[in-house]
């Protein structure tokens, strides 16, 4: 494994670290919002991946990048269910 490798593997590390610290600190009432404003974050986080993945000449890049594709992809979805979930709840009764 060369040098590059290594600081991104250690750089990805530290991302996931420094992430867990900052949502655990963020009020439970913020959740929703900050998921819902993430979507754009996610939908770079799979662009990254296509990119990788049309640049994957060895098969850590190719299970990195396909990785990144899914678990970003998930995210977004993710984010819009509950933040359509979020939107219904502020919707008159048509009673």
């Amino acid at each position: 494994m060369d040098t590059g490798t290594l600081h991104i593997i250690t750089l990805v590390v530290l991302m996931i670290f420094l992430g867990v610290e900052l949502i655990g600190h963020v009020p439970t009432v913020l959740h929703t919002p900050l998921m819902s404003g993430a979507n754009a974050i996610h939908g770079v986080v799979v662009l990254g991946g296509i990119f990788v993945l049309a640049g994957a000449h060895d098969v850590f890049s190719l299970i990195l990048g396909t990785l990144a594709v899914i678990v970003g992809t998930v995210n977004v979805v993710g984010g819009f269910v509950v933040t359509n979930r979020m939107l219904e709840m502020f919707k008159k009764d048509s009673r």
